[in-house]
């Protein structure tokens, strides 16, 4: 089936370097996307020390590659899905192969998978919980949030069906309880702020690695939210909010906001 797809706006200035495609941030004047996705790739960029990146916020999602921002505009007739970002990162800073990843030893490396599993599990769900929903004008003018993967697909254990197993009817839909998914999400936010302490980046590592970028992106999000119970869990946390501090900064002055 043919899919129509909007057509990417003329940039009004000619390439002149690298430029992200990104989902528009809280901030007219700002730098930083309002959305989690593109943040975590602003900031994998950042924390690489790839800076001079220019930024582009008027594409909509179905005009991009996979129909998924960010996309990376990598140079005339070069145009990378996010997935490809890595690749294109290594050839602008190379560096020395490490078995380790950056992280101080093996166990370190190993538990930073379960932090990346936490932060795109339990912390993205509480997210996506406290988001506010469309209204009904907006869903009908295609004015939405780019579609997001639904709440019981990234929740562990998945949430049971709505209908049980003596229903009549065949299960559907998924039973969610919010009170479970914020007291998931305060225990996660505890943990990182323990197990970040006094360090400069999460585990201990000499630099950052992907799971500060990653872990920047949701307590960027979590403290600008709305939402003040999510922001509350990381506000009261001195160690989360200095160290948001200051990583902000750093990925800030990696872009080039657009005029």
């Amino acid at each position: 089936m043919l899919a129509t797809r909007p057509a990417v706006p003329v940039p009004r200035t000619p390439f002149t370097a690298p430029t992200l495609w990104i989902l528009p941030p809280h901030a007219a004047d700002g730098p930083l996307s309002a959305d989690v996705e593109c943040l975590k790739w602003q900031a994998y960029l950042a924390l690489r020390q790839i800076s001079n990146i220019h930024l582009r916020t008027d594409i909509h999602p179905d005009g991009a590659l996979d129909a998924r921002l960010p996309n990376l505009h990598a140079g005339p007739g070069s145009l990378l899905a996010a997935h490809h970002i890595p690749q294109w990162a290594d050839q602008q800073r190379p560096a020395p192969a490490d078995p380790l990843e950056g992280y101080p030893d093996e166990p370190a490396r190993d538990e930073s998978r379960a932090w990346v599993a936490l932060l795109e599990g339990t912390v993205h769900a509480a997210l996506l919980a406290a988001a506010p929903q469309p209204s009904y004008i907006s869903s009908l003018l295609g004015l939405n949030a780019p579609p997001t993967p639904p709440l019981h697909a990234i929740l562990t254990p998945p949430p049971p069906p709505l209908t049980g197993l003596a229903s009549l009817f065949p299960p559907y839909g998924a039973r969610i309880s919010t009170e479970n998914v914020f007291a998931a999400y305060r225990d996660a936010i505890a943990s990182l702020s323990d197990r970040l302490g006094t360090d400069k980046w999460f585990l201990a590592s000499s630099g950052p690695t992907p799971l500060d970028a990653l872990a920047f992106a949701y307590l960027h999000c979590i403290v600008v939210s709305q939402n003040s119970v999510l922001r509350a869990e990381v506000t009261r946390r001195v160690n989360l909010v200095a160290w948001e501090w200051r990583v902000r900064e750093l990925v800030r002055a990696a872009f080039v906001v657009p005029n």
